[in-house]
């Protein structure tokens, strides 16, 4: 089969198309014709090495997520998902391939009507932008800020905020053309990346969802109303200052709470209800799959690089042709 290695860490020239044997399913999984990979910020840290000291290793294919037909299941695993249309989760490791196997516990049947290109950009983005505002225990009627919109976590919470009946759902983004496309999926107002910029937005919010991180983070403290909640889901900016949580003890009064969120702190079951709600809704037009473009696998440096130059509006996904 035809598939991207990351072999060394470092840019996206480190990604190179090899052939590789077939994989087979284990104990527990499926195989999966792959029809489209999802392409996420994840993949780029680890590829680059930034996540090397948490255990990242390179030699790796790259890609977390796939959609496809199943065409052979591990030993323990119902015969019937032969056939099936579904999305699957790989791991950290192994979606950008033509062939690829998954934890059966992980396989979500794809609605009629769901194309694989639209079930890999709503996938783990939907689903953490879904857990990330249950996290922050936001509530009908309060306000959002998302911080980093335009990824494909962020146009996940702010269509997802506006679904569940915000006040106000503020984006920060880089650029006003990409203001006017978050204000289509359910933005009121429309930051700078320092927070700053609409005369007519909140002051403050009860609610900010964090994908950026980085040495700006403790600034957005200070954007939080009484009782605020602030969740980081992603760190594309790199880490806070050590000192961040300093910024909620000088607001101590107003009862701030900081919190981070990863989905592998929510059950597998969980996780596919969540993610086939996801599915059904967007089958309904409830919710937009963002798809920035559709690239084949040979062209994975390309993606890689528009990821890396901040090009990239909601998510970009590999097919074995495009």
């Amino acid at each position: 089969m035809k598939a991207v290695m990351a072999q060394t860490f470092g840019g996206p020239e480190t990604l190179t198309v090899v052939d590789l044997p077939d994989p087979s399913p284990a104990a527990g999984e499926v195989l999966i014709t792959t029809e489209a990979s999802g392409v996420g910020g994840l993949d780029t840290l680890i590829r680059s090495g930034a996540l090397a000291a948490y255990g990242a290793a390179p030699d790796r294919i790259p890609g977390q997520e796939v959609a496809g037909t199943v065409t052979a299941v591990g030993d323990g695993v119902d015969p019937t998902w032969v056939g099936q249309r579904v999305w699957g989760f790989t791991g950290v490791n192994g979606g950008y391939a033509e062939h690829a196997t998954a934890a059966a516990d992980t396989l979500v049947s794809l609605p009629a009507g769901l194309s694989s290109v639209a079930a890999v950009t709503l996938g783990t983005s939907a689903m953490v932008a879904h857990f990330a505002l249950r996290h922050a225990h936001f509530a009908r009627g309060e306000s959002v800020l998302v911080r980093g919109a335009a990824g494909g976590i962020g146009v996940m919470a702010v269509q997802l905020a506006a679904r569940g009946g915000a006040r106000a759902v503020a984006v920060t983004t880089s650029s006003a053309a990409r203001g006017d496309r978050l204000r289509k999926l359910g933005a009121t107002h429309v930051l700078d990346r320092a927070g700053q910029g609409a005369q007519d937005a909140p002051a403050s919010y009860d609610v900010i969802i964090d994908i950026v991180a980085g040495p700006d983070l403790p600034s957005f403290f200070g954007k939080l109303e009484p009782n605020g909640r602030m969740v980081v889901v992603g760190a594309m900016a790199g880490m806070p200052p050590a000192d961040f949580g300093a910024a909620m003890i000088t607001a101590f009064q107003k009862s701030l709470s900081f919190a981070t969120f990863s989905a592998d702190t929510v059950s597998l079951s969980d996780r596919r209800t969540a993610t086939a709600e996801l599915f059904a809704a967007a089958t309904r037009n409830e919710l937009k799959a963002v798809v920035h473009e559709v690239l084949s696998l040979d062209q994975a440096v390309l993606a890689h690089q528009k990821m890396e130059a901040g090009e990239v509006f909601g998510r970009i996904a590999l097919t074995p042709a495009a």
